[in-house]
């Protein structure tokens, strides 16, 4: 498992969906680095020498990409900045409904959770 932006990309897998694990990373941006970093998109990431991880890793910060702990920060902080100004989305946010204007009566349950029963309780 080659090491690359402090992540451990999958050894078995080809490059362009190899480098897919680095979060930040999706499709197309992981078919440019590996066009421009001129490998070859066909090998295994298990296959790759020292030197052509390196070779990745500077590609990657060449172009500038917002990758890993940078760009879980920054999302974080938009975050924040909605809560603190209260926006909509923010309050959403905080309450752990959806942000994009999703129905919430059925359905939402990744964003609210598993159901939680309201029933009377009667002494016996």
């Amino acid at each position: 498992m080659p090491r690359l932006l402090g992540v451990d990309i999958p050894g078995n897998k080809k490059l362009p969906y190899a480098l897919r694990y680095v979060y930040g990373l999706g499709p197309t941006r992981a078919s440019e680095v590996v066009r421009a970093s001129g490998l070859d998109p066909d090998r295994r990431a298990g296959e790759l020498s020292e030197a052509e991880v390196n070779q990745l890793a500077t590609v990657v910060a060449d172009r500038q990409y917002l990758v890993e702990g940078d760009l879980r920060r920054e999302t974080a902080a938009n975050i924040k900045r909605l809560q603190a100004i209260r926006s909509n989305r923010g309050i959403r946010h905080q309450r752990g409904l959806p942000v994009r204007g999703q129905r919430t009566q059925t359905n939402a349950r990744t964003r609210k959770g598993g159901r939680k029963t309201v029933g009377v309780v009667r002494k016996k």
